[in-house]
């Protein structure tokens, strides 16, 4: 993925400034879930020996493969320019309440409307909606042309959060809430230290090595050289790690979705409906706000996206590998691939109805990076 910068005078939309392979990007994603199922449903053995290689609850090659699409992208990030998304109060309240308030109220009452016989599968979806997103959400904000900095911190923050929050919220919403409505209530022990080491995984070692790639490279060599000719050559690998984790995620899951697309299908429209509002309320909330495309953008993904790798160790680590949580789950990220890549289309379609707003406001000192 490449900076675009835009020339004086430059009318032409996004789209058309993409380089042919980022243009034809949805085909790629497409390619590699066709190609992970495939594998995963006709070699044997595959996805058993994909899912033996972990690290307590970590599975390797996901970790891999996030850990290589993350670094590009943490490393173009400009760290001595947060301290101004951290002070833009708009973004920070409006993304703590549709990430922590929000979200998970719209998936509790999603699986409710949508799945009140399988319980199961309603649990499994509200952990999902509690798993905040700290990794792929990089990747779409990216490719939308959003607010680097504004994501990175973002994501720390809800890092933050979901060490400290995500037992009490799984409390409230599988015990409390439904106790309250006189619904059935679910029990389950989260394991502090699984959530804990998702954080420390999918963002502390990337964000670590993204900070010291910049702060090494420019004291070395210089902003100039850093951003003109390290990081074209650092920025294909967040593809390349993307549509990695995409293979080995359908690959380790192309049978159960064999055997069970109506149960696949009956989860996917609370799910589908989930990320379509969290986007729109998002980037409807951010042009209400005035906070501009770009931040409008991370807010926007910052809310849609899940963080699928806790909420699968989660779900595996409390109900079982076989359990209709887990595969809840799995079917999570299935449907979050196809339907974010469209809503970054969407995002990009969308900016034309933003106007352009004074950089020194925005904390932003350049045209936000696209795919």
């Amino acid at each position: 993925m490449s900076d675009i910068t835009t020339a004086p005078g430059e009318t032409r939309p996004v789209l058309a400034r993409l380089s042919v392979l980022d243009r034809w990007l949805p085909v790629w994603i497409l390619a590699a879930m066709v190609a992970g199922l495939a594998v995963g449903r006709f070699v044997p053995g595959l996805a058993q020996a994909l899912d033996a290689v972990q690290v307590g609850s970590v599975s390797v090659p996901i970790a891999v493969g996030l850990l290589v699409m993350m670094y590009p992208v943490l490393a173009k990030v400009r760290y001595t320019d947060t301290g101004h998304v951290l002070a833009d109060r708009r973004l920070m309240i409006t993304s703590l309440l549709l990430n922590w308030l929000i979200a998970p109220a719209l998936m509790f009452v999603l699986a409710w409307t949508f799945l009140p016989d399988l319980p199961e599968y309603r649990t499994g979806l509200i952990i999902v909606g509690l798993a905040r997103c700290i990794a792929m959400v990089l990747i779409w904000n990216e490719l939308a042309c959003g607010d680097r900095e504004a994501a990175a911190v973002l994501v720390a923050i809800n890092s933050v959060f979901q060490v400290v929050a995500f037992g009490a919220l799984g409390w409230f919403y599988l015990q409390t809430l439904p106790s309250w409505l006189g619904l059935p209530t679910t029990s389950a022990q989260f394991s502090v230290a699984t959530i804990t080491a998702s954080v420390l995984i999918f963002l502390g070692i990337p964000l670590l090595a993204g900070f010291l790639t910049r702060t090494i490279g420019e004291k070395v060599q210089g902003r100039d050289w850093y951003e003109s000719r390290l990081l074209p050559k650092l920025g294909p690998f967040a593809l390349y790690g993307l549509l990695f984790t995409i293979v080995v995620l359908f690959a380790l899951q192309g049978h159960a979705i064999a055997e069970r697309p109506l149960d696949v299908a009956r989860i996917a429209v609370p799910l589908l409906s989930y990320f379509a509002l969290t986007f729109f309320t998002g980037m409807v909330a951010g042009r209400l706000l005035g906070l501009g495309y770009p931040r409008t953008t991370t807010l926007a993904f910052t809310a849609a996206g899940n963080n699928f790798e806790l909420a699968i160790a989660v779900a595996i680590a409390t109900f079982g590998v076989t359990s209709g949580q887990a595969l809840a789950g799995v079917v999570g990220p299935l449907i979050e691939v196809p339907v974010l890549v469209g809503l970054v289309y969407v995002a990009l379609w969308a900016r034309r109805y933003f106007p352009a707003i004074d950089p020194a406001r925005s904390g932003t000192t350049r045209t936000p990076a696209s795919p």
